[in-house]
């Protein structure tokens, strides 16, 4: 499902009052854990100087979490507790990935600014599109984010967290 409509699904139940059960049922592990394909991570992205122009970018920003890696608009990228990076395994389908939007690796290019490019990968879901990792953890964007640097996800049922460069949970600066 495109970004589009998912937006579009997410404002319908926004406007019908249904969010907060949309968003409640987007972050448990539940069944999606059970129908998640698995897959090896294979870094498929070339260097920086042969990514076409319409290539995925990802890159760091500072924020009150710390460093945490970014998509081309500079929207915060999370990771999923119940997801797994070795081998790669992504486990937020259906709802939940209305809310968590998968960081599309379709293109098979990306260009890496602060982010080692050896990190990055793709994991195929269950649903056979492919999906960009970091260190072998699928990404995920969150809809309710609404400013580039919004860090709204942080946390968000114990299971969500912002991802670092190197891949992992970003860590809080002091």
């Amino acid at each position: 499902m495109h970004l589009r409509h998912r937006r579009a699904r997410l404002m319908a139940f926004a406007s019908l009052g249904l969010l907060p059960l949309a968003l409640l049922s987007a972050c448990s592990g539940g069944s999606q854990a059970a129908t998640a394909a698995e897959a090896v991570a294979t870094p498929v992205y070339t260097s920086d100087a042969d990514a076409p122009p319409n290539n995925a970018v990802l890159s760091v920003a500072s924020t009150a979490l710390g460093k945490v890696v970014v998509d081309d608009q500079g929207f915060t990228l999370y990771m999923y507790s119940h997801d797994t990076s070795s081998p790669p395994r992504a486990t937020c389908d259906g709802e939940c990935a209305l809310t968590w939007e998968p960081v599309s690796a379709q293109d098979g290019s990306v260009t890496v600014q602060g982010v080692g490019q050896g990190l990055v990968g793709e994991v195929t879901r269950s649903d056979g599109t492919k999906q960009m990792t970091l260190g072998g953890q699928p990404l995920y964007r969150y809809a309710p984010d609404q400013r580039p640097g919004d860090t709204t996800g942080q946390g968000q049922g114990g299971l969500w967290f912002a991802v670092g460069p190197d891949g992992k949970k970003a860590a809080a600066t002091s």
